[in-house]
């Protein structure tokens, strides 16, 4: 890079956004805004206050990790999801356009129909099927026709050492539980929060470290970035409950049964596919995605690491 940037993250205190205040910290000088900062409004169901916040900021880079991320709370809510996953990045986009700023916007594999079993590329038509999906193409497309200069990542079944997951809650449930039921017919990779943010960071330093103009242009789109591999929930939480014993952790649950999504009737249709292509991120920005089991396990170490020594076996 030819010079520190000065990038506006919005939602911060997310699982990604907590990653990227630390992976972006290197670059520059990282404005970080919450829904409610002070005289900063980081609340993207405030279009007008949103507008304003980017305004005063004047960044170079807006990384946008804020989003309705609840799926089943989408269906009864479509409005406020539409507000804060389409209106809003379109907003932030025609800010960064204004500016000639760039604008990182984070995307999901909900926007496929999840028919199929290969991995969605970039250039797969896509068909959400449900108002999350919908809302989240939307957005994207927004963001596309308003500003030119715009990183979107696609990716898929996201989690963090921070907070509560997947993987946390089938380490749980099998220390209390004789057996657990788990869905088999949906495919994807889990991916951590904190690779999201070192990716990001590292595409962001490509993108400044080229001349400005054409070649830098290049690298904007749309990316799929997950982690690499792929495996059903079922699947994962076989390899949570395997990696947990390793680590000494007494597990209750001495069988992990597979059902269908069927078994767990949800208001909002889930994808059975959703397994992504990462090979255009990996070309245009010479980087490895290691596989989705080295993320899981590292996050896993942590958490078990950070428990009362009582809760390990002995």
């Amino acid at each position: 890079m030819t010079a520190p940037l000065k990038v506006l993250l919005l939602g911060p205190g997310g699982q990604v956004g907590w990653e990227l205040q630390r992976s972006l910290a290197p670059l520059g000088e990282v404005v970080a805004v919450h829904r409610h900062s002070g005289p900063l409004c980081g609340d993207l169901a405030q279009p007008d206050a949103l507008a304003q916040t980017v305004r005063t900021v004047r960044p170079d880079v807006i990384v946008n990790a804020a989003a309705y991320t609840a799926v089943d709370q989408a269906e009864r809510e479509p409005e406020l999801a539409h507000a804060i996953n389409a209106v809003a990045p379109g907003v932030l986009a025609q800010e960064a356009e204004a500016l000639g700023a760039w604008l990182v916007h984070y995307s999901t594999d909900y926007v496929f129909n999840g028919q199929g079993d290969r991995p969605w590329t970039e250039q797969d038509p896509t068909g959400p099927l449900n108002v999350y999906g919908q809302t989240k193409r939307e957005g994207e497309v927004r963001i596309a026709r308003a500003c030119p200069r715009h990183l979107i990542f696609r990716t898929s079944w996201v989690y963090a050492a921070r907070g509560g997951n997947f993987a946390k809650t089938m380490l749980r449930l099998a220390r209390e539980r004789d057996e657990l039921k788990v869905v088999n017919d949906q495919h994807g990779a889990p991916t951590g929060a904190e690779l999201l943010a070192d990716a990001t960071a590292h595409a962001l330093r490509q993108v400044f470290g080229t001349p400005a103009g054409a070649a830098r242009t290049a690298l904007a789109g749309t990316y799929h970035l997950a982690a690499s591999g792929e495996t059903t929930w079922h699947g994962y939480a076989l390899a949570v409950l395997a990696a947990a014993r390793q680590m000494g952790v007494a597990i209750r649950a001495q069988q992990v049964h597979p059902v269908a999504s069927g078994a767990f009737p949800t208001p909002a249709k889930r994808p059975q596919n959703s397994r992504l292509s990462t090979q255009k991120f990996q070309a245009a920005f010479g980087l490895h995605l290691p596989a989705w089991e080295s993320g899981v396990q590292r996050m896993l170490a942590e958490h078990i690491a950070s428990e009362p020594p009582q809760r390990m076996a002995s």
